[in-house]
């Protein structure tokens, strides 16, 4: 099992930043892969960005050039850096980690509020 607590979410005005943390514990060396998706009210969850063990980054198009996904493995945290922030990225954002094993079970956590104003 994996747990995923995020932290970092707010208030801010619109250009502003946040950086958002996720910290995983648990059987952590199954994860192949973490990301954030986000959820807007009266919205689908969707992808904001995510990377896996072996390099691979994806960003959604909305935030390529404003956020940036990075991790700090000795401290199994995943960080997403948010910059010009828009009233648009207004949303619930969720840690997200994929495992090896059990065979691409999905974990998330609890969900931080981030909430831009215009």
């Amino acid at each position: 099992q994996v747990q995923l607590v995020e932290s970092g979410g707010g208030l801010v005005q619109a250009g502003g930043s946040l950086r958002l943390s996720c910290v995983a514990s648990g059987i952590v060396s199954t994860i192949k892969a973490m990301g954030w998706y986000r959820q807007a009210p009266g919205k689908q969850r969707e992808l904001v960005a995510t990377f896996t063990r072996d390099g691979n980054i994806d960003y959604a198009d909305s935030v390529k050039g404003r956020f940036t996904i990075s991790s700090d493995n000795a401290k199994n945290t995943v960080y997403l850096q948010m910059s010009s922030l828009e009233h648009e990225d207004t949303a619930v954002y969720y840690c997200n980690a994929v495992a090896k094993i059990p065979i691409n079970k999905v974990y998330w956590g609890q969900g931080t509020q981030v909430t831009v104003s215009s």
